[in-house]
């Protein structure tokens, strides 16, 4: 009976040889179907990496233009932020200019007052230029409108047209930027 026990497991172990080489086929089939898998999953992965990449890029470029953006709008309003305080603050240096004209220089008795109130002038005018306020007093300068408004238009032969000849009341500008025009008044040619 252990011969024939024998006998049969070593059909066994041949007939499975014999079987195997059919599975085999199926086998080769199912690997060259699952690299193919692999390959395409491969792919789809490479491009969603790189679909990854190419937002990762995008949202530090969008984070570093916020950054920038907000850096110069802080920027700005340290530059402008009294620009409405200078507004306020340019009728009190136009009535101290005003003041002057107004006294009469031949009279002594109000040499002390002129004095004290181009003094305070002085003053006032270093105080806005140290703040970056400059003054715009186009004198005789070609009319410019991005920094004055013409208040009228005067023939006069003597000046090249379109000069300012006459200013009623300066401009000014806060770190190149105009706070108020200059209102002047311009030649034009003869009729």
């Amino acid at each position: 009976m252990e011969a024939s026990v024998a006998n049969n497991e070593e059909y066994q172990q041949e007939s499975p040889t014999a079987e195997a080489s059919a599975p085999e086929t199926q086998a080769d089939v199912d690997v060259e179907v699952s690299v193919e898998a692999l390959q395409a999953q491969i792919a789809s992965l490479t491009a969603e990496l790189d679909a990854a990449r190419e937002n990762v890029l995008r949202a530090q470029a969008d984070a570093q233009n916020a950054r920038r953006r907000a850096e110069q709008d802080v920027e700005k309003a340290h530059k402008f932020g009294l620009e409405r305080m200078v507004n306020d603050l340019l009728p009190v240096v136009d009535n101290l200019e005003r003041a002057l004209a107004a006294i009469d220089a031949g009279n002594e008795s109000l040499a002390p007052v002129a004095e004290g109130i181009q003094l305070t002038l002085k003053s006032f005018l270093d105080s806005l230029a140290r703040h970056q306020v400059v003054t715009v007093d186009p004198q005789g300068a070609p009319f410019d409108p991005q920094l004055h408004q013409a208040v009228s238009a005067v023939p006069n032969p003597d000046v090249e047209p379109n000069t300012v000849i006459n200013v009623f009341q300066k401009g000014y500008t806060l770190h190149g930027r105009l706070v108020r025009p200059a209102m002047v008044v311009v030649a034009k040619a003869a009729d």
